[in-house]
Protein backbone atom coordinates (compact mmCIF):
# COMPACT_ATOMS: atom_id res chain seq x y z
CA UNK A 1 0.00 0.00 0.00
CA UNK A 2 1.31 3.42 -0.91
CA UNK A 3 -0.07 4.98 2.26
CA UNK A 4 1.67 7.52 4.42
CA UNK A 5 -0.78 7.17 7.31
CA UNK A 6 -4.51 7.02 7.80
CA UNK A 7 -6.21 7.84 4.49
CA UNK A 8 -3.03 9.37 3.03
CA UNK A 9 -1.71 7.96 -0.27
CA UNK A 10 1.44 8.72 -2.19
CA UNK A 11 0.36 9.28 -5.81
CA UNK A 12 3.68 10.33 -7.34
CA UNK A 13 3.90 7.21 -9.53
CA UNK A 14 0.26 7.49 -10.65
CA UNK A 15 0.77 11.16 -11.61
CA UNK A 16 3.59 10.05 -13.98
CA UNK A 17 1.39 7.46 -15.70
CA UNK A 18 -0.89 8.05 -18.72
CA UNK A 19 -4.41 9.43 -18.36
CA UNK A 20 -6.83 6.65 -17.43
CA UNK A 21 -4.36 4.71 -15.25
CA UNK A 22 -6.02 3.21 -12.18
CA UNK A 23 -5.21 2.21 -8.61
CA UNK A 24 -7.64 0.60 -6.15
CA UNK A 25 -7.32 0.47 -2.39
CA UNK A 26 -9.22 -1.24 0.40
CA UNK A 27 -9.74 1.22 3.20
CA UNK A 28 -10.07 0.21 6.85
CA UNK A 29 -8.75 3.15 8.81
CA UNK A 30 -9.54 5.02 12.00
CA UNK A 31 -10.78 8.51 11.27
CA UNK A 32 -11.51 11.49 13.44
CA UNK A 33 -14.80 12.52 11.85
CA UNK A 34 -16.16 14.82 14.55
CA UNK A 35 -14.58 16.50 17.56
CA UNK A 36 -13.50 13.73 19.91
CA UNK A 37 -15.41 11.04 17.99
CA UNK A 38 -13.25 8.46 16.27
CA UNK A 39 -14.83 5.82 14.04
CA UNK A 40 -13.49 3.38 11.49
CA UNK A 41 -13.98 4.06 7.81
CA UNK A 42 -14.17 0.97 5.62
CA UNK A 43 -14.63 0.47 1.92
CA UNK A 44 -12.94 0.61 -1.43
CA UNK A 45 -11.60 3.64 -3.29
CA UNK A 46 -10.35 3.92 -6.84
CA UNK A 47 -7.88 6.52 -8.08
CA UNK A 48 -7.87 7.36 -11.80
CA UNK A 49 -5.31 9.61 -13.47
CA UNK A 50 -6.97 12.52 -15.30
CA UNK A 51 -5.52 15.30 -17.41
CA UNK A 52 -5.57 17.59 -14.34
CA UNK A 53 -4.88 15.23 -11.45
CA UNK A 54 -6.49 12.22 -9.76
CA UNK A 55 -10.20 11.36 -9.76
CA UNK A 56 -11.22 9.53 -6.59
CA UNK A 57 -14.37 7.40 -6.47
CA UNK A 58 -15.46 4.93 -3.87
CA UNK A 59 -18.05 3.60 -1.49
CA UNK A 60 -17.18 3.88 2.18
CA UNK A 61 -19.03 2.98 5.36
CA UNK A 62 -18.71 4.46 8.81
CA UNK A 63 -20.76 5.14 11.92
CA UNK A 64 -21.65 8.56 13.30
CA UNK A 65 -22.45 9.04 16.98
CA UNK A 66 -25.45 11.15 17.95
CA UNK A 67 -28.68 11.33 19.92
CA UNK A 68 -32.24 10.42 18.99
CA UNK A 69 -34.11 13.60 18.09
CA UNK A 70 -37.20 12.43 20.02
CA UNK A 71 -36.02 10.63 23.17
CA UNK A 72 -32.38 11.83 23.33
CA UNK A 73 -31.04 8.26 23.67
CA UNK A 74 -27.44 7.94 22.46
CA UNK A 75 -27.15 6.13 19.14
CA UNK A 76 -24.79 5.37 16.28
CA UNK A 77 -26.00 5.93 12.73
CA UNK A 78 -24.58 3.82 9.92
CA UNK A 79 -23.51 5.98 6.98
CA UNK A 80 -22.74 4.94 3.43
CA UNK A 81 -20.56 7.52 1.68
CA UNK A 82 -20.26 7.74 -2.11
CA UNK A 83 -16.99 9.59 -2.74
CA UNK A 84 -16.60 11.29 -6.12
CA UNK A 85 -13.94 14.02 -6.15
CA UNK A 86 -11.04 15.26 -8.24
CA UNK A 87 -7.74 16.09 -6.54
CA UNK A 88 -5.31 18.42 -8.30
CA UNK A 89 -1.56 18.61 -7.61
CA UNK A 90 -0.01 21.78 -6.21
CA UNK A 91 3.36 20.98 -7.84
CA UNK A 92 4.15 19.68 -11.31
CA UNK A 93 5.34 16.07 -10.83
CA UNK A 94 8.09 16.34 -13.47
CA UNK A 95 9.49 19.83 -12.93
CA UNK A 96 8.60 20.60 -9.30
CA UNK A 97 7.20 23.97 -10.39
CA UNK A 98 4.15 25.14 -8.40
CA UNK A 99 0.87 24.72 -10.30
CA UNK A 100 -2.13 27.01 -10.15
CA UNK A 101 -5.15 25.48 -8.46
CA UNK A 102 -8.24 25.69 -10.72
CA UNK A 103 -10.66 28.61 -10.51
CA UNK A 104 -13.08 26.78 -8.23
CA UNK A 105 -10.37 26.62 -5.57
CA UNK A 106 -12.89 26.91 -2.73
CA UNK A 107 -14.19 23.36 -3.26
CA UNK A 108 -11.12 21.79 -4.84
CA UNK A 109 -9.14 19.11 -3.05
CA UNK A 110 -5.40 19.23 -3.59
CA UNK A 111 -2.46 16.86 -3.63
CA UNK A 112 0.28 18.31 -1.42
CA UNK A 113 3.85 19.24 -2.40
CA UNK A 114 5.05 15.73 -1.45
CA UNK A 115 2.51 14.21 -3.89
CA UNK A 116 0.35 12.84 -1.06
CA UNK A 117 -3.39 12.63 -1.56
CA UNK A 118 -5.22 12.90 1.78
CA UNK A 119 -8.81 11.61 1.85
CA UNK A 120 -9.46 12.74 5.44
CA UNK A 121 -11.18 16.07 4.67
CA UNK A 122 -13.33 14.63 1.87
CA UNK A 123 -14.48 11.78 4.13
CA UNK A 124 -15.24 14.27 6.91
CA UNK A 125 -17.28 16.48 4.57
CA UNK A 126 -19.22 13.55 3.10
CA UNK A 127 -19.91 12.29 6.63
CA UNK A 128 -21.23 15.65 7.83
CA UNK A 129 -23.56 15.86 4.82
CA UNK A 130 -24.83 12.28 5.30
CA UNK A 131 -25.65 12.54 9.02
CA UNK A 132 -29.46 12.62 9.33
CA UNK A 133 -30.87 15.96 10.52
CA UNK A 134 -33.24 14.22 12.93
CA UNK A 135 -31.85 10.76 13.72
CA UNK A 136 -34.17 8.28 15.42
CA UNK A 137 -33.26 5.39 17.69
CA UNK A 138 -36.04 3.43 15.97
CA UNK A 139 -38.77 4.21 13.45
CA UNK A 140 -41.69 4.47 15.94
CA UNK A 141 -39.88 6.31 18.74
CA UNK A 142 -42.48 7.99 20.97
CA UNK A 143 -40.09 10.56 22.41
CA UNK A 144 -40.23 12.38 25.71
CA UNK A 145 -43.35 13.65 27.50
CA UNK A 146 -43.34 17.45 27.13
CA UNK A 147 -44.74 17.83 30.66
CA UNK A 148 -42.78 15.43 32.92
CA UNK A 149 -39.92 14.43 30.58
CA UNK A 150 -40.56 10.67 30.89
CA UNK A 151 -39.37 8.48 28.05
CA UNK A 152 -42.64 7.36 26.43
CA UNK A 153 -40.86 4.30 24.99
CA UNK A 154 -40.27 2.95 28.51
CA UNK A 155 -43.24 4.18 30.52
CA UNK A 156 -46.76 5.49 30.06
CA UNK A 157 -47.19 8.77 31.87
CA UNK A 158 -50.60 10.22 32.77
CA UNK A 159 -49.68 13.83 32.18
CA UNK A 160 -52.14 16.09 30.44
CA UNK A 161 -50.66 17.97 27.54
CA UNK A 162 -50.45 21.67 28.23
CA UNK A 163 -53.41 23.54 26.77
CA UNK A 164 -52.63 25.21 23.50
CA UNK A 165 -52.30 28.93 23.23
CA UNK A 166 -55.77 30.54 22.92
CA UNK A 167 -54.63 32.44 19.85
CA UNK A 168 -54.67 29.11 17.93
CA UNK A 169 -58.37 28.45 18.70
CA UNK A 170 -59.74 29.82 15.39
CA UNK A 171 -57.35 27.63 13.42
CA UNK A 172 -57.93 24.56 15.59
CA UNK A 173 -61.66 24.98 14.92
CA UNK A 174 -60.97 24.18 11.26
CA UNK A 175 -59.75 20.73 12.23
CA UNK A 176 -62.28 17.94 11.79
CA UNK A 177 -62.92 15.20 14.37
CA UNK A 178 -60.59 12.79 12.57
CA UNK A 179 -57.68 15.10 13.30
CA UNK A 180 -57.23 16.12 9.70
CA UNK A 181 -57.78 19.58 8.39
CA UNK A 182 -60.67 20.06 5.99
CA UNK A 183 -60.44 22.75 3.38
CA UNK A 184 -63.15 25.37 3.75
CA UNK A 185 -66.01 25.14 1.22
CA UNK A 186 -66.02 27.80 -1.51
Amino acid sequence: KEANGAMRYSVSLLLKEPIGSLRSYQLDEPALLQEGAGERVRGKVRFMRTDRGIWVTGVLETWAPGACSRCLRQLRTRLRLFIDEEYVPTLDILTGVPREVPERAEGTFTIDEHHVLDLTEAVRQYTVVDIPMKPLCRRGCLGLCPVCGADRNETHCTCQEAPSDARWTPLLGLRGRSGSYDAPAR
